[in-house]
């Protein structure tokens, strides 16, 4: 199978008419699958459901394949009830990316994406993922081709490889960890419940610098980010064989260009000149922030 190209849940806080114009331009793209929701904070209300399905039913009719992502982080019985309805509009895969939604789609006996932000570490959780309806997983981002290798080899032997498809990170800023506490507000010396929804003044999170005036982290609410871009754009000829869908992250600006740069990488893989903030050291099972030259394997 060849390497295909998605588009992963958007991870920052953008108004309304942004995002639209964004799925708009996005359906004129080469990318084949789409996620579409809100994964990082319920506060995030910009847009409701009905929304979401209205730009899915036109990114269907423009020949793409849609799904819906939930919240990586549920901290409330009320969150999980504005799940549900998720779960229950009859026409989409939902991204799992809290466990507490792979339980809601078992019960529904609905099949969905497991998220990268689940911990799926070995062949018994990966097992235990199927058995409850995963069809495709989203590998955890701080792991490597090595040990998705591996799990590969394992899934093969025992039958089971055919019965998902494999999705990697590719490309954007790495979410790294989510907390209770939102990070954003903090920055700015505001309690959570007080934050004004500050985020959605930073389209592609707040910036943190160290002591060297280098990129560290990236604020986006209640989710840290990696401060320098993970780019597996030199790698595709490593994922191949591995890799399903090589997946990207949305960002405010440039998008398009980042799109056809991929999807040109994956039609025919050339070694380009990456920016000094871009990153693919866990691929290569080093510190994730180096950058590794790459390899064929």
């Amino acid at each position: 199978m060849t390497m295909q190209l998605s588009l992963g849940a958007n991870q920052y806080y953008w108004p309304k008419q942004t995002i639209e114009q964004f799925y708009r331009d996005i359906a004129d793209s080469p990318v084949q699958r789409v996620y579409l929701g809100e994964a990082v904070c319920s506060k995030r209300k910009e847009l409701r459901l009905s929304d979401w399905l209205a730009i899915a039913k036109e990114l269907v009719q423009a020949g793409k394949q849609v799904r819906l992502s939930t919240l990586a982080l549920i901290e409330a019985p009320q969150e999980l009830d504005m799940i549900v309805p998720y779960l229950e509009q009859g026409e989409l895969v939902v991204e799992a990316n809290d466990i507490a939604v792979v339980q809601l789609a078992k019960e529904h006996k609905l099949p969905f994406v497991a998220g990268s932000a689940l911990n799926i570490y070995n062949m018994t959780a990966l097992k235990r993922m199927l058995d409850a309806g995963m069809v495709s997983w989203v590998m955890p981002v701080e792991l490597s081709r090595d040990w998705l290798k591996g799990m590969l080899e394992q899934a093969t032997a025992e039958g089971l490889r055919q019965r998902f498809d494999v999705e990697v990170l590719g490309y954007g800023h790495l979410p790294l960890a989510y907390s209770a506490r939102c990070f954003t507000a903090r920055s700015l010396d505001r309690p959570k419940d007080q934050c004004k929804k500050c985020c959605i003044d930073y389209p592609d999170g707040r910036l943190v610098k160290n002591l060297e005036d280098k990129a560290m982290f990236v604020l986006n609410g209640i989710q840290t980010q990696s401060g320098y871009c993970y780019d597996l754009s030199n790698d595709i000829a490593s994922m191949q064989g591995l890799v399903d869908w090589f997946r990207i992250s949305p960002q405010s600006q440039q998008m398009k260009q980042v799109i056809d740069h991929i999807w040109s990488q994956l039609a025919s893989p050339q070694q380009q000149t990456l920016a000094p903030d871009h990153c693919n050291g866990y691929w290569w099972s080093v510190a994730g922030k180096e950058l590794v030259a790459s390899s064929n394997c």
